[in-house]
This record gives structure tokens, sequence and C-alpha cells, in this order.
């Protein structure tokens, strides 16, 4: 048996209904959620909060925006790195993306890109789901800020982020050994938060180098520490490569939420997580310098890209 048959992501249960800030239930989740990001820098949330149609729905819709001609799927454009249209001839991964997901309107302009007369259905389908996934990163990140005795911070954290969303289609390559549908890279943002139609293929890398192959339930969500959340908490949380790994004859199709520092904002570590024992790791950097940098090196998107460390550690 190989060490990554042996290991899984830890799972962690949010349906409980005393999960509210202040109750014993918050408080051991909390510490689960803690010891989780530290050590593997990812976990499952299990969350049983949307609805069964609506997760039909999400399938179907997803489906439907990447039936459409490549022509018009190349409508999705952004000024920033990395927030349009992804995809390429030789890649089985594509991907669609839409900043500010909180109101429907803004999902109604996305699907008008595609659908002049618009796709209301989809939009209300994608706006709902996206809903859900920004509660649980909210959560998710009080539960962090608290767990560091950071409370003072919490608002203005919450407060420093974006919320971006894509969605994605990973192609079967028809055989039965695996093909990468997406390069190892770490993620840049704060938190990120993926579900899926239940075709696996994401894997985690654990601190010693080994792939850790995801199995999601139907009530799952996999939740990524950024490499910004790990400077922010002056490495105190993991921030893992990840990829995703496809084989069979089934499309994956997923969903992902990041929460992303906004234009200008300077990630710099929290002054009381720096002392003799945590010496400072990365220099106070720009995030959109950032990206517009780690998206100058990431123009084959089967190569590795270098972690934050490579472009502000000290």
């Amino acid at each position: 048996m190989s060490y990554e048959d042996c290991i899984s992501l830890p799972t962690i249960d949010f349906c409980s209904q005393d999960l509210r800030p202040g109750s014993s239930t918050w408080n051991s989740v909390k510490s689960q959620v803690r010891k989780a990001a530290e050590t593997y820098g990812s976990f499952q949330v299990l969350f049983k909060e949307i609805p069964e149609e609506l997760k039909r729905e999400m399938n179907e819709g997803l489906e439907q925006l990447f039936k459409l001609p490549l022509e018009t799927k190349q409508l999705n454009v952004s000024e920033k790195p990395f927030h349009g249209y992804i995809g390429s001839s030789s890649s089985l991964y594509e991907s669609l993306g839409m900043s500010d997901p909180q109101t429907l309107q803004n999902f109604q302009n996305f699907t008008t890109l595609f659908w002049p007369q618009g796709n209301h259905h989809l939009s209300k389908t994608l706006h709902s789901f996206s809903e859900r996934m920004m509660e649980i990163d909210e959560i998710i990140r009080r539960m962090i800020v608290e767990s560091l005795g950071l409370e003072k911070y919490l608002e203005e954290h919450i407060n420093s982020t974006y919320y971006f969303l894509r969605v994605a289609k990973y192609e079967a390559p028809e055989t039965g050994e695996k093909r990468t549908g997406l390069r190892p890279h770490t993620d840049k943002n704060i938190l990120s938060i993926f579900s899926q139609n239940q075709v696996d293929g994401l894997e985690i890398q654990s601190k010693n180098g080994e792939w850790i192959p995801i199995k999601f339930s139907p009530d799952s969500f996999v939740v990524i520490i950024g490499e910004s959340l790990n400077a922010w908490t002056n490495g105190r949380l993991y921030s893992p490569y990840h990829r995703v790994m496809m084989s069979g004859k089934e499309r994956r199709y997923s969903t992902s939420l990041f929460s992303v520092p906004r234009e200008g904002y300077i990630i710099r570590a929290v002054e009381e997580l720096v002392d003799e024992q945590h010496p400072l790791i990365c220099q106070p950097f720009d995030y959109t310098d950032y990206l517009k940098r780690r998206f100058e090196d990431n123009a084959d998107i089967l190569q590795v890209v270098p972690t934050l460390n490579n472009y502000f550690g000290v």
C-alpha cells in the first residue's frame, strides 16, 4: 500500500445548527479548522445547506456554458490576470471567471456575454450556489482569525478582499492513464473553496511531497489556504501545491470561489505573529503586482509556477 493510500484530508462537519460564534460547537470546529490549516493547508467541509435540485441545476448549467462555441466563451475577458477565459487546445482544462458574485445583476451581466437575451435561470443558479460558498468562506476566515487571537483585525481582514468565481471543465482524456488537467500550483489569494460534479481529479501535496487524491462526498467542499493568508499569518498556516489529474471517460466540472485581496492592497505579516521563534518569512508586497508577475511566469498552463517566496521571501 502506498503512502497516498494511507492518508486523507481532514473532514470537518459544518452541518450543526449550533455553529454560531461563541458556542461550544463553534469552538470545537474552530480548533479543527486551525489544526487542518496548519498541518495540510487544506481540508474538506461537510455542508448540507445546498438543495439537491440546486446541485443538479448547477451541473447542468456548467455543461450548458462549456458547450458554447470557443469564440463565444472568449468574450469573457478581464484586465486583471487570470480573471477571464482560460483555455488551450493542448490542455484538458478551460474555465470562465467572474468577479464580485455577490449580486444577481453581476451574474446577469456575465450570462449576457454569451446569450444576448440573457439567461436568467443560469444567472440565478450561479448566484444561489455562490451565496452558499461565500457563507463557508466567511465562517472559515472568522474561525482562523479568532483561533490566532487576532479578533481586532477581523473587520479589516474581511473588508480587504473581494470574491472571484471560476467555473471550469476538464475534458475526459479517454484513457486509464492519468493526464495533467491543471499543473501543480499554489493559490495566490486568501482562501479557495472548491466543489465538483463528483468526478475526481484534485490532488493536494502534503508537506513531505506526497500527493493526496481527494475523494469528494456529495455534500463536501474542499478548502485550500492561499499564499496571501500564509504570508499574513507569517507562515502559521500552510499553503499547499495542488493539481488536477484526469483519467477515464467522464468530464469533470468544478466551481471555485476565491477571496482575493483588493487592488493595491499590501499584504504584510501581522506584527503579533512575528517574534524570535517565528521570524518574518515574507516582505510586505502589493498583491496586484504579485498577480501580474505570476501571470508573466504562467505562459504555459502545464508548467509549475514558483511560489510567493521566490518573489518576496526574506
